[in-house]
């Protein structure tokens, strides 16, 4: 199989790393890439915005299954681009894409498929704004109706700054507050037939204790040892199912893959958000853990096979992964430094390197480029192993100015090791797949 893969992050990475590890995958290429993908991939020097551009590729390639890893792309219709030249496709239509290209029309779907949500109100007007904030109160949400790159929602008790944020914005959502723990589940669906990934839970806050505004993503970690089991089915059931049913009865068959951005909440799952691909970056924690080959069932999934696959087999160790950004970030960023340790953050066991901010210098070393530089991902047998190994990583790695969170799922960790000890020494308290436990807040 030849498989194109658009983007140029850690997700991107992520997923040619999976891919370049399928048996079945003969011939991999990625476009734009970037300075890590460069070493398992051919890159091509292509505008991942510029659907023409992709398809031509694709076609040139003669590519068996063309993979869309960013939201801006599909949000611009690329995945109907490539469909059009008949070339399988992993990414859903413009049209499905929505569900993540607009936060009130998410709302909608959700109305009309029944399900369970934060309520909201759409605003356009100052006097909206106001009426909004006025009915909700402390915590105050405030979304960017439209694409923000994962930093266009505000979470604030400063009403000034809530409102601030509002007329910043063309169009918002202001909606109430959900309590409890937030998890990330992603599904691959064909637009009927819906197949739940494992859950994992992210990180968004710059800082640690969950300070600072928020990101794209510090961290991540999977699986979620204080999660009800029944999580995964319930959602999929609740949530997952009846989104894909309702796109398709609109005429916007949703084939790709699916996330739901969850809160597990004193009255029940309530949806967060919508997003129409992978997410970043919790994807390098879920495909460390996917044992099943991933071209085949991206490629069942983009030709409508999906119900013929067998169930996933999934790893039991657990991955934890530490997001390294630059000087500046999320405010400003600053790029064009040198990255070294790349090499001995690699060399450890059971750890690689996902790059995503990162280009080649004049003089062919690695130099940053973004504002999230880098994923160090680390899988062990807990999540104390598997978090111990990711920041002997991050210690590796040397780039002026950087910083990255020291607690990513630390709380997890601690107390999955606190029940894995009661069990051993009969105490009961749970085990190792589910104990009760105070989760990390995300």
């Amino acid at each position: 199989m030849k498989v194109l893969v658009i983007g140029n992050g850690a997700r991107e990475h992520a997923l040619v790393r999976a891919l370049s590890l399928d048996p079945d995958v003969r011939s991999l290429h990625c476009a734009p890439g970037n300075a890590g993908i460069a070493a398992i991939a051919e890159q091509h020097p292509v505008d991942q915005m510029d659907g023409a551009a992709v398809a031509d590729l694709a076609a040139e390639l003669a590519a068996d299954l063309v993979v869309i890893g960013p939201e801006a792309p599909l949000v611009a219709g690329v995945a109907d681009a490539v469909r059009a030249r008949g070339i399988p496709c992993f990414g859903p239509s413009a049209a499905a894409a929505r569900l993540e290209g607009s936060k009130a029309f998410a709302k909608e779907v959700m109305a009309a498929a029944g399900v369970p949500t934060a309520r909201s109100y759409v605003c356009t007007t100052e006097a909206e704004i106001d009426e909004a904030l006025d009915a909700f109160g402390q915590p105050y949400v405030v979304k960017d109706d439209g694409l923000a790159a994962g930093k266009g929602v505000v979470v604030t008790e400063d009403v000034a700054a809530a409102r601030a944020h509002a007329l910043a914005c063309d169009r918002v959502v202001i909606e109430e507050y959900l309590d409890g723990p937030e998890v990330s589940l992603f599904a691959v669906t064909d637009g009927s037939t819906v197949v739940p990934l494992q859950p994992a839970q992210d990180f968004k806050r710059v800082g640690d204790g969950d300070s600072g505004p928020n990101t794209g993503g510090m961290g991540a970690y999977s699986p979620l040892p204080w999660a009800d089991p029944k999580l995964v089915r319930e959602v999929t059931e609740t949530v997952l199912q009846p989104t894909v049913d309702e796109l398709r009865h609109r005429g916007a068959e949703f084939s790709g893959l699916l996330y739901a951005g969850l809160a597990i909440t004193s009255r029940g799952v309530r949806v967060i958000e919508f997003n129409a691909r992978f997410g970043d970056p919790e994807t390098q924690v879920v495909l460390a853990r996917l044992k099943t080959p991933l071209a085949g069932l991206l490629l069942a999934a983009a030709t409508g096979r999906l119900s013929e696959i067998e169930p996933l087999r999934w790893s039991e160790r657990a991955a934890v992964t530490v997001v390294i950004a630059s000087e500046g970030y999320p405010a400003s960023p600053r790029t064009g430094d040198p990255i070294e340790g790349l090499e001995e953050a690699e060399a450890l066991e059971n750890v690689h390197v996902l790059h995503a901010g990162t280009a080649l210098g004049e003089d062919g070393a690695v130099v940053s480029a973004g504002g999230r530089v880098l994923s160090v991902t680390a899988t062990g047998s807990t999540l104390a192993k598997a978090r111990r190994r990711a920041y002997r990583g991050v210690e590796r790695i040397r780039l002026a100015g950087s910083h990255h969170r020291t607690d990513i799922a630390l709380r997890a960790a601690e107390a999955q090791e606190q029940a894995i000890a009661a069990a051993a020494a009969g105490e009961g308290g749970g085990t190792e797949a589910g104990p009760a436990t105070a989760p990390d807040e995300a």
